[in-house]
């Protein structure tokens, strides 16, 4: 691969790596616009625990209901992020994801750990997500007392652990 091209693959890697922060730091921001803005309009998410989505539209109604509501507050980290390329114009995405939620009207904690993966891909000189799926790895759900005491509700590695989102 000639230099040029080395320079335009860590480019495209940079993008990718901007485009997943922007979305995830869109979602702690409960910002739906902001959030649709990394998806294809075709779209296609399948996060475990949730039924599949085929498009943008739909996962942003779904997303304003949930995410959005009042009382719910999430954080997502993503690291070990892995790029690999199928083209100049298709990649793929691995990342390890922590997310922490913290729902006001159920009194519960909630971390999981996550794996995604995603397919990107570049339309018009921009980077776009394509396809993202989801799997869950582990799971820690607490309820806070009234005195603000955390007590484990669930525990464990099971990937059929309820998601709490109310």
């Amino acid at each position: 691969m000639d230099l040029e091209k080395r320079l335009l693959r860590l480019e495209n890697d940079r993008a990718i790596r901007d485009l997943k922060a922007r979305y995830l730091r869109a979602c702690d921001e409960k910002d739906p616009d902001a959030v649709a803005e990394t998806l294809l309009p075709d779209a296609k998410i399948a996060f475990e625990g949730f039924p599949p989505i085929n498009n943008r539209d739909e996962f942003i109604q779904i997303y304003r209901e949930f995410g959005c509501a009042p009382g719910i507050f999430d954080i997502h980290h993503a690291a070990n992020g892995i790029i690999t390329f199928d083209g100049p114009e298709r990649a793929n995405g691995a990342w390890s994801l922590t997310f922490h939620n913290i729902n006001l009207s159920q009194r519960t904690v909630t971390q999981f750990g996550i794996e995604y993966s995603d397919v990107y891909v570049q339309v018009d000189d921009r980077w776009w997500i394509a396809e993202t799926t989801s799997k869950k790895k582990s799971a820690l759900i607490q309820s806070v007392s009234e005195t603000g005491e955390l007590s484990v509700v669930s525990m464990d590695n099971d990937a059929n652990a309820e998601f709490v989102s109310q």
